[in-house]
């Protein structure tokens, strides 16, 4: 790999994986977080406006929802073939949030509206600023926000549709060393940032077979999280500052579109089984181009090969009466990696995600419930190769997520 090619990938690699599948949160409800992430099948709450807004018309009243999740998380790197080095990110809290209002327009009314404000995509990771790996990546932070209003029709009493407009905001921060030092002997570093923005829709429709089944379909579309302005500086030796001018930057980072299939199955009066199947477009993924405002013989604009695999997820819940003020949650899910070999980066170090989960729920009065759920998810152990910058390794991540929540119902 030449100088100028090895400077210019660098700083530009990172952004491209910014929004893929280590930073896609599946925490959009406090129910559905205890039961493996389960709830396309069967509208529990005002949530169903992201899970399926089809259901929101099956609600039997306006509910107004909140809840916030503690997303804490660790990567570990082992570096090889040297046996002995390991490394750990920092510790990385983070705390996604959702926030649902809607249900039927009056009692009986076949027509349901609602909004909703919740976070899909976000999360971080940051290394030591002088780890191994610091030419790779020293920190990246994702936010996002999506705001869905959403209109529900029951059709019939065994059958309703729906849909949402969405509308998502979010920023993108990252850091990474340039291997050019100073005087004193401090490498260089690259820091981008910029703000997107984006437009899809989620659509749904849910289907009573009978007392005991329930079938939902949802399509989450593709969102093009489009950057214009974004910022670009470049801290380097001032001999050298002509090459790396603090510029601005755009580029598109597609969001994949989502088909889920949920079932929910009632198998006895107190005990309701659920399975949702996810197929995710990672494929979205094959490519990312970065255009530069400045350009110079090092700093050039290009186009970075991903090469993302679409991939299904699968989840599984179980939710119990407990009795007439509790219930009971819990769940598994297995969600593979769409990362292709020889692009798992220590900015995304992807790997199949393994997921626990449980809760409960409390009824305080007719009108208030308190939710709290904890998941637990860990990638398994995996020893992968970054071929653009020819740095490999092996990576785990752990993340603990505690949820809680509160609904009222008007």
């Amino acid at each position: 790999m030449t100088k100028r090619r090895l400077l210019t990938s660098l700083f530009l690699l990172p952004a491209a994986i910014a929004f893929s599948a280590g930073y896609q949160i599946n925490v959009q409800g406090v129910r559905q977080v205890a039961m493996g992430g389960t709830g396309c099948g069967l509208a529990w709450d005002a949530s169903t406006i992201f899970y399926n807004p089809g259901g929101l018309s099956d609600l039997n009243n306006w509910q107004a929802y909140g809840s916030v999740n503690l997303l804490f998380a660790q990567t570990r790197y082992a570096q090889v073939p040297t046996q002995g080095l390991t490394e750990d990110s920092k510790m990385g809290v983070y705390a996604p949030f959702n926030i649902y209002v809607g249900g039927p327009l009056a009692a009986n009314n076949k027509i349901g509206v609602g909004l909703g404000i919740y976070t899909p995509f976000g999360s971080g990771l940051t290394w030591e600023n002088s780890w191994s790996g610091r030419f790779v990546t020293q920190s990246i932070n994702l936010k996002s926000v999506f705001f869905q209003p959403t209109v529900s029709y029951k059709v019939c009493d065994f059958f309703s549709i729906g849909g949402g407009f969405v509308y998502a905001m979010g920023g993108v921060d990252l850091k990474k060393g340039i291997p050019l030092q100073d005087e004193n002997g401090i490498n260089g570093q690259a820091h981008l940032k910029g703000n997107a923005n984006g437009l899809g829709y989620n659509i749904g429709a849910q289907i009573r077979i009978d007392d005991q089944w329930q079938i939902g379909i949802s399509y989450r579309s593709r969102v093009n999280m489009k950057v214009k302005k974004g910022t670009a500086n470049f801290y380097v030796p001032s001999s050298l500052e002509t090459n790396f001018p603090n510029t601005s930057f755009s580029t598109t980072l597609p969001l994949p579109s989502v088909t889920t299939i949920g079932i929910a199955f009632k198998a006895t009066d107190e005990i309701t089984l659920q399975a949702d199947f996810n197929y995710l477009k990672w494929s979205a993924y094959k490519q990312l181009e970065f255009d530069y405002v400045d350009n110079t013989s090092v700093l050039t604009d290009t186009k970075s090969p991903r090469n993302y695999n679409d991939k299904m997820s699968f989840r599984l819940g179980g939710h119990y009466i407990f009795n007439d003020k509790f219930c009971l949650m819990a769940g598994a899910a297995y969600d593979p990696t769409p990362v292709a070999d020889g692009y798992v980066s220590p900015d995304l170090p992807d790997a199949n995600h393994w997921i626990m989960s449980g809760g409960l729920t409390y009824e305080l009065n007719e009108k208030i419930t308190f939710m709290g759920a904890i998941e637990y998810n860990t990638t398994v152990r995996r020893n992968a190769q970054y071929t653009p910058d020819n740095f490999n390794g092996t990576y785990q991540t752990k993340v603990v997520l505690p949820s809680f929540g509160m609904t009222y119902d008007f």
